[in-house]
């Protein structure tokens, strides 16, 4: 279904991805916005859903997978052939960008609205009114958290194609 090169090509792809949305996470830490949040979030996608769904459906024909043999085993989750250091390395990368995202929620304080001029923070039906700093960095964290789960979608793919890719053995 999918050729070596590719999943290589997906693999490549998808890293540039996860470089992607590293940098504009950290673009976001310092308030700086480089490319507009539509652009930057579909960018992003584009990059990133290729290659997951096809690493996804890659290692589950290629392996014949349904679930991993052993929750606990890394060895389960990581075809035989991929070097440790890149398993651990992908889930240190996946980390990271899981810990955006909680950092990302855990600064929310509403859903930031633009009504008449004026900005606001709605949560949980109550209004809040804010200055155009507190908006934009609210629009800031909304970004971060869709830049996280992209983000963390590119590992996974990366990593899933890179490893069919470099599986040699006829299965």
């Amino acid at each position: 279904m999918f050729t070596r090169r590719g999943l290589s090509w997906l693999s490549l792809v998808s890293g540039v991805g996860v470089l992607w949305c590293a940098v504009l996470i950290g673009t976001l830490a310092f308030e700086v916005r480089p490319v507009i949040t539509q652009l930057a979030v579909g960018f992003a996608a584009i990059l990133t859903v290729p290659g997951f769904a096809a690493g996804i459906l890659a290692n589950r024909r290629g392996y014949r997978t349904q679930q991993p043999r052993r929750l606990w085993s890394l060895a389960s989750w990581v075809p035989p052939h991929v070097p440790v250091w890149a398993a651990i390395a992908a889930a240190l990368i996946f980390a990271g960008f899981w810990l955006a995202l909680v950092l990302a929620f855990a600064a929310l304080n509403g859903s930031p609205l633009e009504r008449g001029g004026t900005y606001v923070l709605m949560d949980r039906g109550r209004e809040t009114i804010v200055g155009r700093a507190v908006y934009e960095r609210q629009i800031d964290h909304e970004t971060q958290i869709s830049l996280a789960v992209l983000g963390a979608f590119a590992v996974g793919g990366t990593f899933l194609c890179a490893a069919r890719a470099t599986d040699h053995d006829d299965h």
